[in-house]
């Protein structure tokens, strides 16, 4: 465990530092950093018991020792493919006996730096900070050898280089960017954005901008509406700006760099040029909902079937700036049938004990009767199954 609390005063003297153009605060500032790493515990099975499932659900590890495994997919015959970023690889896992455990690992693809993944008509794809690949699927669920090269000129993520992607309902390509570093005004319109591709000519365009790190996003089974959770600032405090969850809108400007939340403006940063910060937020959206600061969320899916259908899950990754820790989760958010969030619940925590953790939520994957989750810290893939 490391703690380490840095303050500093902004205003008309430290703007000269800034490399920001635009017109400094009127007012004097403070941004304090807390920097806390919660203590690593390794992994044991002992641990893993202690994991609380939401209640009518059960957790059993289906796999250890993979590294860090990040984001999931699953097959059409319930292979489950695992991108370990940090490895360059990907992975699929089989479990042939379907007792929860998969007994069989294969290496279908080496690819510098990749993390998102997602597949559409016997084509698997795959993105790195950079570039997205696609690889024809084979009966057996592995990939061709030789892959397409769709894309390679995303921008370059500097502090937020994992890319996802997925398909949406109208049958496009859709892939989150996030911001250069913490909060700088971005010079390329395709960071802090959701891009959206024609998966016929593979041109791309904006879908929707002010977006600081939106790595987890789904469409609602029924409405097929966006919704996205996005990863809030840092530097500016304990307990602000928020995460979000926010509902994602072709043209839609979520308010990133210069607000927070529910149209809340960051104060410490300069007006831009020609405008107030409070008049450049009216013209944004505000988030639908809020949770703690720094929990980090990562990936975002729907429940597509069965009773929890319409509702979602999110993986908390866990904060490194906040005295008292948040995150180290998964919750469920509930939605009506409207297609609108209600509330929220633990769906499995337990992983922060103290100011120490044992594992990292990653990666989720919601089949029709199971839901996978990665641990990048502890390199587990969990199974939960409703009793």
């Amino acid at each position: 465990m490391k703690k380490i609390f840095c303050t500093m005063l902004l205003g008309l003297l430290s703007f000269a530092a800034h490399s920001q153009k635009g017109i400094p605060p009127k007012e004097n500032t403070i941004k304090t950093t807390i920097t806390n790493f919660p203590g690593h515990l390794e992994y044991s099975s002992k641990l893993a018991s202690s994991l609380k499932p939401l209640a009518g659900w059960t957790v059993t590890p289906a796999a250890t020792g993979l590294g860090k495994p990040r984001m999931l997919y699953l097959g059409k015959k319930g292979q489950l493919y695992v991108t370990r970023r940090d490895a360059g690889d990907v992975l699929m896992l089989t479990d042939p006996d379907k007792d929860g455990k998969f007994q069989n690992m294969i290496r279908v693809a080496d690819f510098p730096g990749v993390h998102g993944i997602t597949a559409k008509d016997n084509f698997m794809y795959l993105c790195n900070n950079n570039k997205v690949l696609r690889y024809p699927l084979n009966e057996d669920g592995t990939l061709g050898k030789i892959a397409d090269t769709l894309i390679k000129d995303l921008p370059s993520g500097g502090q937020h280089a994992n890319r996802t992607m997925d398909f949406g309902p109208d049958g496009k390509l859709y892939i989150s960017v996030g911001s250069v570093c913490n909060d700088c005004k971005e010079s390329d319109k395709e960071t802090a954005a959701m891009l959206q591709v024609d998966s016929q000519t593979w041109k791309r365009t904006l879908y929707a901008s002010g977006l600081r790190n939106t790595i987890g996003f789904d469409w609602h089974p029924v409405t097929k509406e966006m919704w996205g959770v996005d990863n809030g600032g840092d530097t500016k405090g304990d307990d602000w700006p928020p995460e979000e969850l926010n509902h994602i809108v072709m043209n839609g400007n979520y308010g990133f760099p210069f607000a927070y939340g529910k149209k809340e403006v960051d104060k410490s940063r300069e007006d831009p040029v020609g405008n107030t910060k409070e008049g450049w937020t009216q013209k944004t959206m505000a988030s639908v909902m809020e949770f703690p600061a720094h929990s980090a969320p990562i990936a975002f899916a729907f429940f597509e079937n069965g009773p929890n259908k319409g509702d979602a899950l999110v993986c908390w990754h866990g904060s490194w700036n906040r005295q008292n820790p948040s995150g180290y989760k998964v919750e469920k958010i509930k939605f009506d049938k409207k297609g609108n969030p209600t509330g929220s619940e633990d769906f499995l925590s337990g992983f922060l004990i103290g100011n120490e953790r044992f594992g990292r939520p990653a990666g989720v994957a919601v089949g029709n009767d199971a839901v996978y989750i990665s641990d990048d810290a502890s390199g587990v893939i969990y199974i939960l199954k409703q009793k």
